[in-house]
């Protein structure tokens, strides 16, 4: 499988790495030609891909038998197949305990649901808050509550992530809109609702005439991107409708300027919020994957991901930022061998190297979630402050950040005349293959 990258249109030159990344454009269609629609008979819609997660403690053994379950998450050698979901219930029995603690630590689970899902039918009562300045809308996850008026930030940690997913496509939509182009917005969670599956049942019920596919990971991955366009070339396969359907996917967009600047822009705001800006060591943290999807796979999220910190610090050397910066790699699950150096293990060297203030950089989350509210913001913090680093800070999650948004949206409608449809996938060059 060649690697592939992302839309050419709005990229940043790239970094000369010899990538296999650098020979395809990361737009993966259904090949073969169909009807030209008038632009009034066209109903254009964008489907949001994402992981999702549980929204309750009693949600977390499921969710996390659906995880073990994907075969791009737990890849066995096709003798062993079948021992898929029996090792997926077993994994997830022994996970859910200490899973379950780290959820508690958020907010856990109590009536949170509920409150929330009656508060976001009755917006005066939610109450959402800048708090960064200029462009940045990122959210602060305050709701007036009406039993005893509590702000209750760590209640509602639980349902921030499946929030901000259909905020961000109501963001994008209405960015779209700004654009000129009418657009349904639908979001599809890989593992938890709502299903990829119900989504698109809700786009063939909308009557949607062509649609662009946006998984919300920057980089390329085979246990993200790849597992959900897999899903989701399987629901369209035998489907009368979808097989007609003309779509284009986005594969990934690490190097667009858009996203590119916005990453620089967040990091400038909380750069500026130390005492000694230039002596800051910006830490680059990235959800890891086992080496043997790099190296046996042909998985090219590594390059990638090391391509995208290139650029980021490209912009921010071109403002005048020169602090200095590394990458390393967190979530390890197991005992096999994951991409290195793992996020804890280079936090304890940094301190025993005198580094005295650190900043986080989330770089492979545009949403808030277990991973960067506990294992960042609690478990690492605390092992960094306790390894000798006195300053710490976080760079938040996209997010719906203005800047953001609006490049997504471009990237739709740079995707658009790429929409063909039939069931036989392919992508835009003959270089490369769709996952």
């Amino acid at each position: 499988m060649r690697a592939p990258s992302s839309l050419t249109a709005g990229l940043l030159p790239k970094r000369n790495l010899n990538l296999q990344a650098n020979s395809a454009v990361g737009v993966c269609i259904f090949g073969g030609n169909c009807e030209e629609k008038s632009a009034a008979d066209e109903k254009l819609g964008v489907l949001l891909l994402n992981t999702g997660g549980p929204e309750t403690l009693n949600d977390v053994q499921p969710f996390l038998y659906n995880l073990f379950s994907d075969p791009d998450v737990i890849r066995l050698p096709r003798l062993f197949k079948f021992l898929q979901r029996p090792l997926a219930k077993l994994v997830s029995i022994l996970l859910a305990p200490r899973t379950k603690k780290r959820y508690a630590a958020i907010g856990g689970g109590s009536p949170l649901r509920r409150l929330t899902d009656e508060q976001v039918k009755s917006l005066d009562k939610l109450e959402w808050f800048t708090f960064f300045s200029g462009e940045q809308l990122c959210f602060v996850r305050v709701f007036s509550l009406e039993w005893n008026h509590i702000f209750c930030f760590s209640l509602l940690v639980m349902c921030v992530y499946r929030l901000e997913n259909f905020f961000a496509a109501d963001a994008l939509r209405m960015a779209l809109e700004g654009k000129n182009l009418l657009a349904d917005v639908y979001v599809g969670m890989r593992y938890w609702y709502p299903f990829v599956e119900e989504a698109v049942e809700q786009i063939k019920r909308d009557g949607i005439t062509k649609l662009v596919v946006l998984p919300l990971f920057p980089q390329f991955s085979i246990s993200t991107t790849g597992s959900s366009i897999r899903v989701f070339r399987q629901i369209f396969e035998g489907d009368a409708y979808l097989s007609r359907l003309p779509v284009s996917v986005i594969l990934s967009w690490y190097q667009r300027q858009g996203y590119i600047r916005s990453m620089a822009d967040l990091i400038e705001i909380e750069l500026a919020k130390f005492a000694k800006p230039e002596e800051v060591m910006i830490f680059f943290s990235a959800h890891g994957v086992p080496i043997s999807y790099v190296e046996d796979a042909g998985d090219p999220y590594k390059d990638q991901m090391e391509e995208c910190v290139y650029l980021i610090m490209q912009e921010l050397k071109a403002r005048g930022n020169g602090n200095d910066h590394t990458l390393a790699y967190q979530s390890r699950v197991g005992p096999l061998q994951w991409l290195k150096p793992y996020t804890a293990e280079v936090l304890v060297e940094l301190g025993r190297k005198g580094v005295k203030s650190l900043l986080a950089v989330p770089i492979s989350f545009v949403s808030e979630h277990i991973e960067t509210l506990e294992e960042i913001d609690i478990g690492y913090k605390d092992l960094a402050l306790g390894s000798g680093i006195e300053n710490w800070r976080r760079v938040p999650a996209l997010g719906c950040t203005p800047s953001f948004i609006r490049d997504l949206a471009d990237a739709v409608i740079e995707a658009l005349p790429y929409a063909k449809a039939q069931q036989t996938w392919r992508v835009t060059t003959e270089e490369s293959d769709c996952p």
